[in-house]
């Protein structure tokens, strides 16, 4: 008589269907075990083999396995017991109104704290309605976990997933396309928050929540142009969001409104924290006054000035983007671009139920009102000083 299939007979994995792409040992284990739970091969109660034998069977050291393991159980698909092993865990289905929050930056970026808990505190919004993925505070780290998360989401069946597009690491636009893909083939709707994944100006197939940036873009380069600034550059952190893009285009119109023709390109792409580079450009551009892409640049940017000797706002005027809540507290209180992240939040959950009620409606943009927070970095006290309107 034939003897049964173990687990282990089951997770004979497969020859490497592409050579040329490199995957993590650990990562090829994962997404292996991943694949044999979803598609039924490993049910609900199947004991996974031990760490020394799932070793043997991946050609892989235990360490190796552990952590493939270990984002199978923060995923909540196995679960672990002293004495008794690892078993697939039946995952909990959510019901019809459970929605998925893929922010991979949650831990990175200040907006997307406040904007969460806009939506928790949405009139629309259950105390049990949002379940939230794991933030990292590495961003080599994120593009792995929101991967893992778009899994765990399809798996639980959520109705809907708002997602905040990855941005800062060159994988960025792969990684951003193959999540939307695996959520459009489970047919999960999607709302993305603050930005669009898609180089700007092009645009997805998604409805998206958040500002205007060109027009921030364009109000806080024009506040700088109307104290007198003439000398304006832009600084913007590599493989930043499109939402910086958006807000490049209107710090440009600002200056051909203004008259204002710098004669070498005055947009600068690099670290604020990278004290060569800062030189270089104070240097080559001599800037009056310095459009930051957000308020976390601009803390690092007024770091780097101010341990240069460089006075904020006598010699350099400041301003940012976010008004995140430490900008009041910096060494120089920073003038800013105010969102209403809350209202964010808010405008997302009632914007995901009227897609799930309307899948018909046109893909669109919902633009939240924002406002031009003044302090003292921008210097509008020493203009007022000085008789320029």
């Amino acid at each position: 008589m034939a003897r049964p299939r173990s687990t282990a007979d089951k997770l004979t994995p497969p020859p490497e269907a592409d050579p040329e792409r490199r995957v993590a040992k650990h990562r090829r284990v994962f997404e292996h075990l991943l694949s044999s739970i979803q598609s039924g091969q490993l049910k609900p109660g199947d004991r996974l083999p031990s760490e020394a034998e799932l070793g043997r069977i991946f050609e892989s050291s235990r360490i190796t396995i552990a952590k493939a393991v270990l984002d199978l159980q923060r995923m909540g698909l196995v679960t672990r017991r002293p004495g008794a092993g690892t078993h697939v865990q039946r995952p909990q289905q959510a019901t019809g109104g459970t929605f998925g929050l893929l922010i991979p930056e949650l831990g990175l970026t200040e907006i997307f704290e406040p904007i969460c808990h806009g939506m928790m505190r949405s009139p629309f919004a259950r105390p049990d309605a949002l379940l939230w993925g794991n933030a990292s505070t590495s961003v080599r780290e994120t593009a792995r976990e929101a991967e893992q998360m778009v899994q765990s989401f399809i798996v639980q069946k959520v109705a809907g997933v708002f997602f905040a597009p990855l941005e800062l690491t060159g994988e960025k636009e792969t990684v951003n396309r193959r999540i939307t893909r695996a959520l459009e083939r489970a047919q999960i709707p999607v709302v993305l928050l603050d930005r669009c994944y898609m180089p700007y100006p092009e645009r997805s197939a998604h409805d998206l929540v958040g500002v205007d940036n060109r027009r921030a873009g364009y109000v806080a380069a024009a506040h700088l142009l109307s104290l007198g600034v003439r000398r304006l550059a832009f600084l913007g952190e590599q493989n930043a969001a499109n939402t910086v893009d958006a807000r490049i285009t209107g710090f440009y119109e600002a200056l051909r409104a203004f008259g204002v023709s710098p004669e070498t390109d005055p947009v600068w792409r690099g670290s604020p924290q990278d004290e060569s580079f800062v030189r270089r450009m104070m240097q080559a551009a001599r800037p009056e006054g310095i459009m930051c892409a957000n308020d976390l640049t601009a803390a690092r940017l007024m770091q780097v000035l101010l341990g240069q000797g460089t006075r904020i706002p006598e010699e350099v005027r400041i301003v940012g983007m976010d008004d995140v809540k430490y900008a009041s507290l910096l060494p120089v209180p920073l003038t800013t671009i105010h969102q209403d992240c809350a209202g964010i939040g808010a405008v997302a959950m009632s914007t995901m139920l009227e897609r799930l009620e309307h899948p018909e409606l046109p893909v669109r943009d919902v633009l939240v009102p924002t406002r031009l927070v003044v302090r003292r970095s921008c210097g509008a006290h020493l203009a007022e000083a000085s008789g320029v309107a």
